[in-house]
């Protein structure tokens, strides 16, 4: 497990999106002549720029110690071959569940990591 430290955890929300409801809160930058945000007064809220990206080593790390990588096919995998401690599958939604088991036995032969090796898979019911 890789200890993450992270530079800021809450998002940055968008100026006057607690106010007004026809203001979403996702970003974006402020760019009136007169906006204290945008002047970086004190007591308003911070803007987003460079200085708050994550460590590269451990930027887009899951806290499972890996990258994800999405696989869609048995031939995906063998991208992650060289890559298998650093990296684990995920199987795209759209796989179906012929194509989910093949990955995931693909995948246990070649010593690579399915994050949701048991999503859609349902054990079948005895039927009495």
């Amino acid at each position: 497990m890789v200890h993450i430290i992270k530079k800021k955890v809450n998002k940055f929300k968008r100026h006057h999106s607690d106010r007004h409801v026809r203001v979403g809160e996702s970003w974006r930058k402020p760019r009136g002549i007169d906006s204290v945000v945008r002047r970086r007064w004190r007591g308003q809220i911070k803007m987003a720029n460079i200085g708050y990206g994550n460590a590269k080593a451990t930027r887009n790390v899951h806290p499972d110690g890996l990258k994800h990588f999405n696989v869609n096919c048995e031939k995906d995998l063998e991208l992650l071959l060289m890559r298998n401690t650093t990296h684990a599958a995920v199987i795209g939604a759209a796989c179906g569940k012929k194509t989910r088991a093949a990955i995931v036995a693909r995948a246990r032969e070649l010593d690579i990591k399915v994050v949701n090796a048991s999503a859609k898979l349902r054990k079948e019911e005895s039927s009495q």
